[in-house]
């Protein structure tokens, strides 16, 4: 009897691309669960775990000032973080798909730079009605007329860039011409900062910085119902987003009007980007960095899963942020654009680096 020799074929440990990806996804959830207790556990007052899990459970607490603290100040904090995290990540991606630019973002088309026109036009006109001063002491400072200012500049631009979209069949000069009119806005709002007063412009810097921390619960439920509106968009024009994807010659013989879906996916972005910079100002590298993380974790093209991949991806990078600027234990809060831009800029750098052709992606 001859024995059989061993066979030299390598046995694969590692499970298919499938289980991969849903391990991903699980640990992923996991994290933002994770995260989005410890942001509302963790400030300058110390809370004890159970007692937060109590109150979020609706159990309550015996000391109301804990029951106050995180059902009116750090729960719609940790909430707006979330709406922020999705809708600024998934805007970045439409951009980056429409332009097919690994570096555009929602700021990309100048909405950005129009909220802060439109804020910049409450906060920096002179006299004495106008100024931020009186506004905080008719206690609508950081509230709708803010709101409403910031709303009104993003919803300009964007009619401005769909009349133009309308007339040019091509994104790369779309692009160009997306930069320029946020390089004029920006512009104009250096001028208005030059002839203004220092406490005017203190104050404008302030809001530039970002926050989390200025959304009240009754701001929650308008910038909920913004971020719904742009996601259910953006996740309609899922299909638009993958025949871009590769090319607009392929779109077009696929039987696809390229100036109506381009249209569509610009006032998708413009919702999102300029309702979340209304109510927590601007906020960078978001939109940037996490399409391509989620491109890089999940491995996959397709908008109808990248879109809430890059939710997920969004809130839990938005969340650490959030729990990092808050220092925990100490008194003093850092500008959310600030700990994004450092989270942020690494992960591009890291992905860049790693992947050595982003435009592989395009």
């Amino acid at each position: 009897m001859v024995n059989k020799p061993y066979s030299t074929k390598k046995i694969s440990v590692l499970p298919p691309d499938n289980q991969v990806r849903h391990l991903i996804l699980y640990g992923l959830i996991l994290l933002v669960i994770l995260c989005f207790i410890l942001d509302v556990a963790l400030g300058s007052v110390s809370i004890p775990l159970g007692e937060v899990a109590a109150i979020l459970s609706g159990r309550g607490s015996e000391n109301a000032s804990w029951v106050y603290i995180i059902e009116k100040i750090r729960l719609p904090k940790a909430i707006t973080a979330v709406l922020v995290g999705c809708g600024l990540s998934v805007s970045g991606l439409q951009m980056q798909t429409l332009f097919r630019n690994p570096l555009a973002g929602p700021s990309v088309l100048g909405i950005t730079s129009g909220a802060s026109l439109g804020v910049a036009l409450v906060m920096l006109s002179t006299g004495n009605i106008t100024s931020l001063y009186t506004i905080k002491e008719l206690g609508i400072s950081g509230s709708w007329l803010i709101v409403f200012a910031s709303t009104l500049g993003a919803g300009f631009i964007m009619l401005i860039i769909v009349a133009i979209s309308a007339r040019l069949k091509d994104n790369v000069i779309m692009l160009i011409v997306g930069v320029m009119i946020a390089n004029i806005t920006i512009s104009i709002v250096s001028i208005w900062q030059y002839f203004s007063a220092p406490e005017q412009i203190k104050e404008y810097l302030m809001w530039t910085f970002g926050s989390l921390g200025g959304v009240t619960e009754t701001h929650l439920y308008v910038l909920t119902t913004v971020v719904a509106m742009g996601l259910l968009l953006s996740f309609s024009s899922s299909k638009i987003l993958d025949s871009l994807l590769l090319g607009e010659n392929y779109a077009r013989s696929m039987g696809l009007t390229v100036n109506r879906a381009r249209i569509l996916i610009i006032s998708s972005t413009s919702i999102l980007a300029g309702g979340i910079t209304a109510f927590c100002g601007p906020i960078g590298f978001i939109g940037i960095a996490v399409p391509h993380l989620a491109r890089s974790l999940f491995q996959t093209s397709s908008h109808r899963t990248l879109i809430p991949y890059c939710c997920l991806t969004g809130t839990a990078l938005m969340l650490i942020c959030d729990i990092i600027a808050q220092l925990p234990g100490s008194q003093t809060v850092l500008p959310i654009n600030v700990i994004t831009a450092l989270i942020g800029s690494p992960v591009v750098i890291w992905i860049i680096v790693s992947k050595n052709n982003l435009k592989a992606s395009f």
